[in-house]
């Protein structure tokens, strides 16, 4: 992993969660700006995806358990379109509130997942 790119990741999402959370507890359904908040997630997970297949092969291996890493990524990566369906299909306050607690779930995945690939040995 690429910590700087981590730290983005984190960020993002932290501040896409916020964002969602205070638009559903203020009563408002999803729309364009929440839903893109978490597709911007999802986009930096994809991006996250493909350094970590890269990664090992440039000198760049995780220190921890690679099975537990993926298992993190991919649960991640299901978590946010599964967020956005749910969005769509039930477009209440509680949707967007939904979005915002899945972005936030996916901040603390990634966080996870850079500890796996950094400090964590086999």
């Amino acid at each position: 992993m690429i910590e700087w790119f981590t730290w983005v990741q984190v960020g993002v999402a932290v501040a896409a969660g916020l964002f969602c959370v205070i638009l559903g507890f203020a009563g408002k359904a999803p729309n364009d700006f929440s839903m893109g908040s978490a597709l911007l997630v999802e986009l930096l997970l994809i991006a996250q995806l493909v350094v970590a297949i890269i990664a090992p092969g440039a000198g760049n291996p995780p220190s921890g358990n690679l099975l537990e890493f993926y298992v993190y990524l991919v649960s991640a990566l299901v978590l946010v379109p599964l967020a956005i369906f749910w969005a769509l299909v039930e477009r209440n306050r509680w949707s967007t509130v939904v979005l915002g607690v899945a972005t936030l779930a996916v901040a603390v995945m990634v966080y996870r997942m850079f500890q796996i690939w950094v400090f964590q040995t086999p």
